[in-house]
């Protein structure tokens, strides 16, 4: 039996690293790719195949010393993402966590309203979103860009679904204390929803930092672009701002990299802290 179960454990170990490789055989292909020349691109495009012999930092140290508006867009990225995880996590958490631990009236009706955008694509939603953003004047802001991903339906979702797992019997005590619900909420509750928070902040982050289509609509200054749609505009027929496009897609990966890292620790965290319910 100990043989079987550890040649069964084997098998799988083998067959999840084959995985993990064709997984990553993109990303390695463009990693390699970011240290060729612009114009060995332009005649092979991006393959596995290295010829050591061309590998160079020459993109790297372009998009450090004649990329200004690499960085601009980067630092816009990395503020809207960063506004867009906090503000998401704090009031989508405060939705979800009212829907599943307060009875009121319309709870239900609320609750499937929220069901009811998950399914609707964004696209659908995308022109009356934009006309809003018109009427409101917030084109060309960060405001514009952040304002229809604050209060996401998905996360609204997943805090309730969580939240409903939570001990009631908390909040009775704490308010036989005389803690205030605003209180419960942050002394007590959000401190055992760390998981669902830690979950969150790395699905909100990449949502907004690979968010392509709605920034694209909304700004319109060439100073505001994001990552996204800055690296798009480099894909010209002549190939001549492939150096920053290559190279410029790698360094994109860092900060959702330093995200998942980050919010894993505190994942496994919460996990335990959320366990103990004495």
């Amino acid at each position: 039996m100990k043989k079987n179960t550890t040649l069964t454990k084997w098998i799988v170990n083998i067959f999840f690293v084959v995985v993990s490789l064709i997984a990553l055989f993109p990303l390695l292909s463009l990693i390699i790719s970011s240290f060729r020349p612009s114009s060995e691109l332009m005649r092979n495009g991006i393959t596995f195949s290295i010829n050591w012999s061309e590998l160079s930092l020459y993109n790297y140290i372009h998009i450090f010393t004649q990329s200004p508006a690499y960085w601009e867009w980067y630092g816009n990225s990395l503020i809207i993402s960063t506004l867009t995880i906090v503000l998401s996590l704090f009031f989508s958490s405060m939705v979800g966590y009212a829907m599943a631990l307060y009875d009121f009236k319309g709870r239900n009706f609320l609750f499937l309203c929220v069901l009811v955008i998950i399914m609707i694509p964004f696209e659908v939603l995308m022109l009356p979103l934009y006309q809003l953003m018109i009427n409101v004047n917030l084109i060309n802001t960060y405001t514009g860009v952040m304002l229809p991903l604050i209060v996401a339906p998905t996360a609204v979702f997943f805090f309730r679904q969580y939240a409903m797992g939570l001990p009631a019997e908390l909040m009775d005590a704490a308010r036989i204390d005389g803690c205030t619900e605003y209180g419960i909420y942050f002394k007590i509750m959000a401190p055992l929803m760390l998981p669902s928070f830690s979950a969150m902040a790395i699905l909100q982050g990449l949502n907004s930092w690979n968010n392509f289509l709605w920034p694209l609509l909304v700004i319109r200054s060439n100073d505001l672009f994001t990552l996204p749609i800055g690296l798009a505009t480099l894909l010209t027929p002549y190939g001549n701002n492939y150096d920053t496009l290559i190279a410029g897609s790698v360094m994109t990966i860092i900060p959702i990299i330093v995200l998942f890292i980050f919010f894993q620790r505190y994942f496994v965290a919460g996990l335990a802290s959320g366990s103990v319910k004495g």
